[in-house]
């Protein structure tokens, strides 16, 4: 898979492959074309890195100015989804995406691709 960082614009809505009960990417604009999702690979949170936190390091002894301030909203929902290109979800350009929501900065982000 290709990494990217690229900022794109989603639509949420029932994601398909979850028994109509999950709500998450339907849609979504990258580089100016639309991709519909098909399928939902994966979905899973990354948490933010706790280990570098304030109270991480009192706990272990560390000095704390080294330290930085993390907490929940440092979270990120990443979600593998399969999509194709434009409205019509047959054919051909299909391709794997990874679609990250960063709960701190209220954004989505393409983050890995293999289409």
């Amino acid at each position: 898979m290709r990494q990217y960082d690229d900022p794109v614009e989603v639509r949420r809505g029932v994601v398909p492959g979850t028994g109509g009960q999950v709500e998450g990417p339907e849609q979504f604009l990258w580089r100016g074309r639309l991709w519909k999702v098909c399928d939902v690979v994966a979905h899973w949170v990354e948490t933010g890195p706790w280990w570098q936190s304030v109270a991480a390091a009192s706990v272990l002894g560390a000095d704390e100015p080294d330290a930085v301030q993390t907490d929940l909203l440092a979270e990120r929902e990443v979600w593998r989804v399969e999509a194709a290109r434009g409205l019509a979800a047959a054919g051909t350009g299909r391709g794997v995406f990874d679609l990250t929501f960063d709960w701190g900065q209220g954004h989505w982000l393409l983050s890995r691709c293999a289409d």
